[in-house]
C-alpha cells in the first residue's frame, strides 16, 4: 500500500501564544524607548525634577523625612503616571489612527498580547523611573531606606501602574494621533499638581486638598509615601478600593471604544 509523506511544513502548528506575547512586548519596548517624546518625558523628566528639587535644592526635611527620601515617593508616582499615560495612550491613539490595529487583526497574533504588550512595557519604564530615583536618593541624598522597604515602594508603585494603564488605553481610544498628546497632559498634569506630587499634600491650598483625595495619583503616591514614613495615615486598604475602581471605570470606557472601532470597521 502506498503511502503519503506529509511534508512538516505542511503541518498547521500551533502559535506559541507566550513566545508572542514576548516579541511583542519586546518591539513594543524598543520603539517606545527610541521615540524621544516618550523616553524624555516618562525617564528624564522625574529624574530632572528630582535632582534640582531633591538634590540641589531640597537640604530640609518635610514633616519628619528629609525632603529627598519625600521626593522619591512623589516623583516615582509622577514617573509612573507618565511612562503608563503616554505608553498606552499616545501609542493606541496613533496606531488606531494609522490603521495598525486592522493590520494586527490579520496576522496570528492574539488579540489580547496587543495590550498585553503595552502594559508590560509601561510597567518595565514605570520600574526604571523607581530604581533610578532610589539610585540616586541613596548615592547623593542621603536616603537611608531598608532594602525591603525599597523593595516594597517599587513594587506599590509598579502595580500601581496598572490604573494608570487603563486609563491611558480609555484615552487611546477617543483620541486622535495628534491630539493624544496634548490630550494626556490635560490630565496628567493637573492631576499630579492637585495630587501634591509638586508641590507636598500639606502645603497646598484646602480647596485643592479637596479636590486631591478623589484623584487617582493621590491615593498611588499615598501609599507609596506610607512605606517612607510621610503618609497622611490614611487607610491602605482604601487607596487600594480607589485605584481598583478608577481601574474599572477607564477599563469600561476603553471597552466601549473598542466596541465602536469594532463596529466601524466591521
Amino acid at each position: 500500500m502506498a503511502t503519503t509523506a506529509i511534508s512538516p511544513a505542511a503541518i498547521t502548528m500551533k502559535p506559541n501564544v507566550f513566545s508572542i506575547c514576548l516579541k511583542e512586548t519586546k518591539y513594543e519596548a524598543l520603539k517606545c524607548l527610541r521615540l524621544p517624546m516618550y523616553s524624555v518625558s516618562t525617564i528624564v523628566f522625574p529624574i530632572m525634577f528630582y535632582v534640582l528639587f531633591g538634590l540641589i535644592m531640597g537640604r530640609q526635611n518635610i514633616g519628619n523625612i528629609s525632603t529627598t527620601t519625600y521626593l522619591i515617593a512623589a516623583y516615582g508616582t509622577f514617573g509612573v503616571m507618565g511612562a503608563s499615560l503616554f505608553g498606552t495612550a499616545a501609542t493606541l491613539a496613533s496606531e488606531r489612527g494609522f490603521g495598525w490595529l486592522e493590520v494586527k487583526k490579520a496576522t496570528p497574533m492574539p488579540p489580547f498580547a496587543y495590550f498585553l504588550a503595552k502594559v508590560v512595557m509601561s510597567m518595565i519604564f514605570s520600574a526604571t523611573d523607581v530604581v533610578l530615583l532610589l539610585i540616586l536618593g541613596t548615592a547623593f541624598g542621603g536616603v537611608h531606606l531598608p532594602a525591603l522597604v525599597a523593595a516594597k515602594l517599587l513594587l506599590t508603585l509598579v502595580a500601581g501602574s496598572l490604573p494608570f494603564c487603563a486609563m491611558g488605553l480609555a484615552i487611546g481610544y477617543f483620541a486622535g494621533p495628534t491630539s493624544a498628546p496634548a490630550l494626556i497632559n490635560v490630565f496628567y498634569l493637573p492631576m499630579s499638581f492637585c495630587s501634591g506630587l509638586w508641590i507636598p499634600f500639606m502645603f497646598l491650598p484646602k480647596f485643592i486638598q479637596k479636590i486631591a483625595i478623589v484623584l487617582p495619583p493621590f491615593h498611588l503616591s499615598q501609599l507609596a509615601l506610607g512605606l517612607v514614613g510621610a503618609g497622611n495615615g490614611g487607610s491602605s486598604r482604601v487607596h487600594w478600593e480607589a485605584l481598583v475602581g478608577f481601574a474599572m471605570i477607564c477599563l469600561g470606557i476603553a471597552s466601549a471604544g473598542h466596541q465602536r472601532d469594532q463596529k466601524a470597521h466591521g
